[in-house]
């Protein structure tokens, strides 16, 4: 279909200035040009417009980042890693900021038992990204160790990482099922889907259920 631009605005609540805005950054195509100041807008730059707003607002992406990833954006979402890396930046939990380590620096610097480092490699407890290591995995050694001076052995981690695994085949066939609907009007649609599910969905069913069981515990305590 064609609209008009105040009907684009309607329906992707973006102001005028900003749309011509993301036109003039080369984030948008050009409008179809029926005669002097009488421009069409089509299906895909609604679209286009809705995963613009959804990577600025919900991933914080730059123009560039965004400018890149649509460039790509008539390939498959797994064969284009412009597309992939804010979810990926996202994934790896990992502050912009932080400060990286190789492994015989990260030991020495945090004062690290090699014996446990090695172990928790072993154990896939410590998942470090590309052979570097950052305070996550100091924390993460450091909370193991607090269960080791208890006495207490660290099985939730293991029991974390076996359902993780499980997991994260069950998100990779999501994604392969979104790949294989997608199209040039419902590009924003399935990242939406995969952002929101990922990050939002999965947080609230998992927070949300070990806040009942421990609601459960509580009132069958209170009970005794």
């Amino acid at each position: 279909m064609e609209y008009k631009i105040s009907e684009v605005v309607a329906k992707t609540s973006v102001p005028k200035s900003t749309i011509l805005y993301y036109i003039k950054e080369g984030l948008l195509p050009q409008a179809k040009k029926l005669k002097a100041n009488v421009h069409t807008y089509s299906d895909e730059h609604i679209e286009l417009i809705k995963y613009i707003r959804y990577m600025k607002e919900e991933m914080g992406s730059s123009n560039t980042q965004i400018k890149t990833a649509l460039s790509q954006k008539n390939n498959s979402f797994s064969s284009s890693y412009s597309m992939l890396a804010p979810l990926m930046q996202t994934l790896s939990s990992i502050p912009s900021d932080a400060v990286y380590y190789a492994k015989e620096e990260f030991i020495e610097h945090f004062g690290v038992d090699t014996k446990l480092f090695k172990k928790l490699l072993e154990d896939e407890i410590l998942l470090p990204l590309h052979d570097k290591y950052t305070q996550k995995e100091a924390s993460i050694i450091s909370l193991v160790e607090n269960f080791l001076e208890l006495g207490i052995e660290y099985g939730i981690l293991k029991q974390y990482l076996h359902h993780a695994k499980e997991l994260a085949q069950l998100e990779s066939s999501m994604q392969e099922q979104l790949c294989s609907k997608r199209d040039e009007n419902n590009f924003s649609a399935l990242w939406k889907i995969m952002f929101e599910t990922l990050f939002t969905a999965k947080e609230y069913i998992f927070q949300r259920s070990t806040y009942k069981a421990l609601l459960i515990s509580i009132k069958e305590e209170l009970v005794r």
